[in-house]
């Protein structure tokens, strides 16, 4: 059996980042979060924190620190019903996969509409935020996929509507012509990261082709809006982030017949689901009033 003191001292070494703020949140000395981690390494044979400015855990650390959150959103939910229990602990924190472009226009309403939590967001783009719950790495996300990974439940958001967008003068240097295949092959693109195939699943789905044009890299929601105002390239927005440049003559879509959904999905464990019940609808709840119906 592992020592919950010290599992709880390496959380708080984690979540704040140096020996001596974790003695502070657990009212001890820093000697004794010391011990505690040299203990626990000692019990499970391997290091746990990577000691520095600030400490980080190892990817066993990262995983007992996850154990621990998930014991104490279960500890929550049992003094819940058993009031003789209930203490003036800590909020739970909450470990959710998010993508980026859900952060920057609803997931933040859904936070905000929800009480008694801490979140730990952690941020990758929605082909990929599953793996995040096939690991265990975090408890619930908001995802592409549409079947249920194993041991979870599975609810559609919505989808997500894009609109590929650039700057009038863009568009009068780069397709002067109007948007040609050629011109896409030629015109400078924004691309979020490595595993943002937004712009390049548009554009075949308008020419029928697989198009690589040359590529920004922007991993931000709102760089991309900056990006297209400023000339310097097209990409993939979504609308709710555009729409008053649309209106306002700022931007312009590159090609309005083609439109660009992304359809998600709310996953969570279900060992955690009945605790997360007010995260989860306050989730569905803001993704059904602002997203599209799918």
């Amino acid at each position: 059996m592992l020592d919950y003191a010290h599992l709880s001292a390496l959380a708080a070494v984690i979540r704040t980042g140096s020996f001596e703020r974790a003695a502070q949140q657990l009212n001890v000395t820093p000697s004794a979060i010391s011990q505690r981690i040299k203990l626990l390494e000692e019990r499970v044979g391997t290091v746990l924190v990577i000691r520095g400015q600030p400490c980080i855990a190892t990817e066993i650390g990262q995983r007992l620190c996850q154990h621990v959150e998930q014991v104490a959103l279960l500890e929550s939910s049992i003094q819940q019903t058993l009031p003789k229990l209930q203490t003036e602990a800590r909020p739970v924190t909450l470990r959710i996969a998010v993508n980026a472009d859900s952060l920057a226009t609803w997931f933040i309403q859904a936070m905000a509409e929800t009480e008694g939590f801490l979140f730990d967001l952690v941020v990758d783009d929605q082909d990929y935020s599953a793996d995040w719950l096939r690991r265990g790495e975090v408890m619930a996300a908001v995802t592409s996929h549409g079947l249920p990974i194993q041991g979870c439940n599975c609810r559609p958001l919505g989808a997500l509507p894009y609109v590929a967008t650039a700057s009038p003068g863009y568009i009068e240097r780069w397709f002067p012509d109007g948007f040609t295949e050629a011109g896409a092959a030629r015109a400078p693109s924004l691309i979020f990261n490595q595993k943002d195939r937004l712009q390049n699943l548009w554009l075949r789905q308008v020419f029928g082709a697989d198009i690589q044009p040359p590529q920004h890299w922007l991993p931000s929601s709102q760089a991309f809006v900056d990006a297209s105002l400023a000339g310097l390239g097209w990409g993939m927005n979504p609308e709710f982030l555009v729409r008053e440049h649309l209106q306002a003559g700022r931007l312009v879509a590159l090609d309005a017949r083609f439109p660009f959904e992304v359809p998600l999905f709310w996953q969570e464990s279900r060992i955690v689901g009945p605790v997360m019940a007010d995260v989860t609808r306050a989730v569905l709840k803001t993704a059904r009033a602002m997203l599209r119906p799918t």
